[in-house]
């Protein structure tokens, strides 16, 4: 029967003692943070009536958007450095993993419908791939290589921004993501829910959005992933107005692909214009379903075309080109 070699034993006892030593350095990392820290106050809440679990579990989501008020100025700081980026042709990128991931990944999917942005305006990366989104593959988390990966498949320029997304704030793949694109000259920035981590110091804007341990130990899909989304959610809304894609609280940018797209469309025009239902029809007709053209031609009179070239002009802006029109 064959046996192993001495040279072979003692290297497999050194992998087996190297991998048990960077296993109690996790736990210990893990144990530091607060979205893990165990709450023995609530032990025994598989005990509790539901009802009790759900006013508990309200409770600790009403605490969320104070958190998120605390970091609004350090948001509001990367809004403006990214919106500055996008309006010379920069793409906004998200890049997580787990649940982390698949909000970003939601974000981005959310972008074109909304705001009629291209696919490759706003995009969402999460570690495992688009698999990752429905199937859980968490392993992936660990690979700083893969989000290096990932990247270079986007070619990334110094007008992107790349957002790393994570609870924990540690996560190899989206720090790694953050770091890659740093060097590469794009713009960073590093949202997480624990003070002091390693993926803020690696970008150039930091937000931690603190939210405190969560009701079931560790599960940061809760507190830490409310947070996050409306974080995201202030990320690309925000930015979106700041490149005109809204008029006033209008979505003047809105695609209709469907039904209710092109029932929200004809309000939108009413809304911004008082014109009749004969005359949006015709505006948007005229305009090819684009609520932006059809407002334009409503409110200064002039055609269609003369529209798409001023909005051209004024880089979409609707009140610019309206400003420009009525000169």
């Amino acid at each position: 029967m064959p046996t192993s070699s001495p040279n072979t034993s003692a290297s497999s006892a050194t992998a087996a003692t190297s991998a048990f030593a960077h296993h109690l350095s996790v736990r210990a990392e893990l144990e530091s943070l607060t979205t893990e820290a165990f709450r023995p106050e609530l032990a025994d809440i598989d005990q509790r009536p539901t009802l009790d679990i759900a006013k508990l579990m309200n409770g600790e989501d009403a605490a969320v958007p104070t958190a998120v008020a605390a970091r609004l100025p350090l948001i509001a700081a990367a809004i403006d450095a990214i919106a500055e980026r996008m309006a010379r042709g920069g793409r906004l990128i998200y890049a997580g993993a787990g649940t982390a991931g698949r909000l970003g990944v939601l974000d981005a999917s959310e972008c074109p419908p909304t705001f009629n942005t291209s696919p490759s305006q706003v995009m969402g990366l999460i570690a495992g791939g688009r698999e990752a989104v429905v199937t859980s593959i968490e392993g992936a988390e660990d690979s700083a290589e893969l989000a290096r990966a990932d990247l270079d498949a986007l070619v990334i320029r110094p007008d992107d921004t790349v957002v790393g997304v994570s609870a924990s704030g540690r996560t190899p793949y989206a720090v790694g993501a953050v770091e890659h694109a740093r060097a590469a000259g794009a713009l960073t920035v590093g949202l997480s829910c624990n003070e002091a981590s390693a993926l803020a110091a690696a970008a150039d804007h930091g937000i931690e959005i603190v939210v405190g341990p969560e009701l079931v130990t560790g599960s940061t899909r809760l507190k830490a992933g409310t947070a996050q989304k409306l974080v995201l959610n202030m990320l690309s809304t925000i930015t979106m107005i700041r490149l005109g894609k809204t008029y006033g609280n209008l979505m003047v940018d809105v695609r209709a692909t469907n039904d209710k797209l092109r029932a929200r469309s004809h309000r939108i025009v009413a809304l911004a214009t008082g014109a009749t239902d004969t005359e949006i029809e015709t505006a948007l007709t005229e305009s090819g379903g684009q609520v932006k053209n059809a407002i334009l031609t409503l409110l200064s009179g002039v055609d269609a075309p003369t529209a798409a070239d001023l909005l051209a002009e004024n880089a979409g802006h609707l009140r610019a080109a309206l400003a420009a029109a009525m000169r």
